[in-house]
């Protein structure tokens, strides 16, 4: 089954890359608990950091804008990152709802 606001999202990608901009995919990859995407979400960022798309809400999606983009800075090919409650940041990224996500960033090219 396709998903029209994946297809969406990889095509505003495509269009980055042509346009030569650095792009990284951030893709919900485990959620637990309180989560208010599910597994697969995705969600794109270019080095300017313009961003297309949802892995989360609020604060967390700002850290993983952040989060792509200095994997670009970086020149890094991945990157798991996650977002626990029980971490120092939890009030701080939107997690203290008792939910943990999960979010892994690749470079696309």
């Amino acid at each position: 089954m396709k998903n029209s606001f994946d297809e969406k999202i990889l095509e505003e990608a495509n269009d980055w890359l042509k346009a030569d901009q650095k792009v990284a995919l951030a893709t919900v990859i485990q959620t637990w608990g309180s989560s208010p995407r599910q597994v697969g979400s995705r969600m794109i960022v270019n080095e300017k950091g313009d961003f297309s798309g949802s892995v989360s809400g609020g604060c967390v999606e700002s850290a993983v804008v952040r989060e792509c983009i200095d994997l670009i800075k970086d020149n890094k090919p991945c990157k798991k990152i996650e977002f626990k409650v029980s971490n120092e940041s939890a009030w701080e990224v939107g997690l203290a709802c008792g939910g943990e996500i999960a979010v892994y960033l690749e470079q696309i090219s």
